[in-house]
């Protein structure tokens, strides 16, 4: 990760994450950082519930925006961003669902974005999708 960028995850001493989780959390925490300037304040930091987690859950003016952030060091397997399947959208709408409901949020608009990660390059996608049975 960048040294000048403050951690979204204090480190903590007993605490043994594997690569792969290392990595998502460097990934977070350069997304937020990309983000913040752009007029995002952050609400929480992988939120989750029984249904599922977000890993990013941001304000923008008015809007809840949930944040899926994807990291790939290859596009053997795809994009980012096209690893962001039905199955794990909809369990993101169900843990935005209980966050909203638990925060008395239920009214305010809200938005679902994928924020991508690759060989140091930042994609973001705002309203990369709608959950899963969601009609206007």
């Amino acid at each position: 990760m960048l040294k000048f960028l403050r951690p979204l995850f204090p480190a903590k001493k007993d605490t043994h994450l594997s690569p792969t989780q290392t990595q998502g959390q460097e990934a977070e925490t350069l997304a937020l950082h990309w983000l913040e300037p752009k007029g995002y304040r952050l609400l929480a930091a992988n939120h989750r519930t029984p249904m599922g987690e977000v890993d990013l859950i941001l304000e923008q003016k008015e809007t809840i925006v949930f944040v899926e952030v994807r990291e790939r060091k290859s596009t053997s397997f795809g994009t980012p961003a096209e690893t962001v399947t039905r199955k794990k959208q909809a369990r993101i709408a169900k843990a935005a669902l209980m966050f909203l409901k638990a925060k008395g949020l239920t009214r305010r608009p809200l938005r679902f974005d994928v924020v991508s990660v690759q060989s140091g390059t930042i994609s973001h996608i705002e309203n990369a999708f709608a959950p899963p049975g969601y009609t206007l």
